[in-house]
């Protein structure tokens, strides 16, 4: 399971820095990073809806879903799904997302903030991870167990840096 995460993820990135897109890894697999003990079921990553574009040739053969407009119980976002040798890789658009937040019943913007994501080194290469901080504000707007699993574990990162 981890080799097969790890190679999508290599592949994946291996495109984006070919076509010089900017992105962040988000979602189960970021809160893993920050110590969420719960397995990854895909791969989450926010780019510029601008630069989808630039990705379909390398990735077309994988494309399971889009590029097209989303809009689920959950999110309203521009989205790509792909399944890379068993792996699903969801490519969401950075700055026109919107969450629904169920616990006051409206759509709330939530555009990536990559100037504040983190490098962390994962599977031997250099990625930029959603901040913690930006991770768990995400995480709030949505229900279900594995977002509360995953809050608690980036908690506890962030004061493990606390003095």
């Amino acid at each position: 399971m981890k080799n097969k995460l790890g190679n999508a993820l290599k592949w994946i990135i291996s495109i984006f820095q070919k076509h010089e897109v900017p992105f962040q890894i988000t979602g189960g697999l970021a809160a893993n990073i920050y110590g969420s003990k719960r397995p990854v079921n895909d791969i989450d990553i926010d780019v510029p809806e601008d630069k989808m574009e630039l990705l379909l040739k390398d990735i077309e053969r994988y494309i399971t879903f889009g590029p097209a407009h989303c809009e689920d119980e959950r999110w309203d976002v521009k989205l790509i799904k792909l399944n890379y040798k068993g792996q699903e890789i969801d490519i969401s658009g950075a700055f026109e997302i919107k969450i629904f937040d169920e616990q006051n019943k409206v759509w709330i913007p939530c555009p990536a903030k990559f100037e504040t994501a983190q490098t962390h080194t994962v599977y031997g290469i250099q990625v930029p991870i959603v901040s913690p901080q930006d991770l768990i504000e995400y995480k709030k707007l949505l229900v279900g167990k594995h977002q509360k699993e995953d809050i608690e574990a980036v908690k506890k990162y962030i004061s493990s840096f606390k003095l």
